[in-house]
């Protein structure tokens, strides 16, 4: 690197200037653990961010400047984190947990469909907020809530979509750690397992008139029952996007659609109203 090289502004202060098909391209697909997936320089991570307009959002939301760290210590599990000013837990904005792995989907198999290992990108944990807000009482946190989030869900999904293309994977999956979290995710991702699939959809269908927060909270303190009056704990399941034609006929597939709404159409909960009242007041919960 020139004197002269080290005189231009930093790469993440304005849109890259890079065409969509050159982001995350410039490198082969060397392996390594100090690389983000084992392929991309942290430069070019942040030049695809500032493409994708993540940087200009930031700026719009008084998040600036931004610092950033990857930690490969776990590879190839990797974590990538995004900051406002400092590198300090109360100012993180994005907390991402990814892996590229081989998935073998064990749903498929146990309702008779033959899917082959899936190449796939994993969402292990992903996090993003915005550290600049707080929770009030028209605005309560959902569980796992430490600071409101970042509305940002939809620009993330569209890089790693971008990228998934690129690397040539079959899906992109989550594990959605709550109950609300599926739900959010269900805009975009689908369970693999269509009886998870229909048994979301009817919840959601079900309880329709119950603000989502509600609901949210309703599940996590265990006011949610099944048909036979038992508690209905959440369970983390893989939702996925699919990108290559084997997934997505399996989740076009007749059986998977017959499953999905076969339990969407029957299954019956209920919500103890006494019960979420109760645990809400001891929670400090105002609704």
């Amino acid at each position: 690197m020139t004197k002269n090289d080290r005189k231009i502004e930093p790469f993440w202060e304005k849109e890259s200037v890079l065409k969509d098909e050159e982001m995350f391209s410039r490198l082969g697909p060397s392996r390594g653990s100090m690389l983000f997936l084992g392929r991309y320089t942290l430069k070019e991570v942040m030049a695809v961010l500032a493409r994708k307009s993540f940087f200009r959002e930031a700026k719009k939301k008084n998040l600036w400047p931004i610092k950033y760290r990857m930690d490969s210590s776990d590879y190839p599990v990797q974590r990538f984190l995004i900051y406002w000013e400092e590198e300090n837990p109360d100012r993180m904005i994005v907390d991402l947990k990814i892996k590229e792995a081989e998935v073998r989907f064990a749903a498929p198999g146990s309702h008779g469909y033959r899917l082959p290992p899936q190449h796939c990108l994993l969402f292990e944990w992903l996090t993003l907020q915005n550290p600049r807000l707080s929770f009030d009482d028209r605005h309560p946190p959902l569980p796992g809530q430490s600071k409101p989030g970042l509305s940002l869900s939809k620009k993330i999904l569209e890089i790693f979509l971008h990228l998934g293309r690129l690397i040539e994977i079959d899906a992109l999956v989550a594990f959605p750690a709550y109950f609300h979290n599926a739900l959010l995710f269900s805009r975009y991702f689908q369970f693999v397992d269509p009886l998870k699939q229909g048994e979301i959809k009817a919840i959601r269908k079900q309880f329709s008139h119950v603000p989502f927060r509600q609901l949210a909270w309703a599940v996590h303190l265990g006011c949610l029952r099944d048909e036979d009056g038992r508690v209905y704990e959440w369970q983390a399941q893989e939702q996925v996007v699919p990108l290559t034609q084997p997934l997505k006929n399996y989740l076009e597939s007749r059986i998977y659609r017959e499953i999905s709404k076969h339990v969407e159409k029957t299954a019956v909960f209920s919500l103890d109203w006494d019960l979420f009242q109760q645990k809400c007041r001891q929670q400090g919960i105002l609704y």
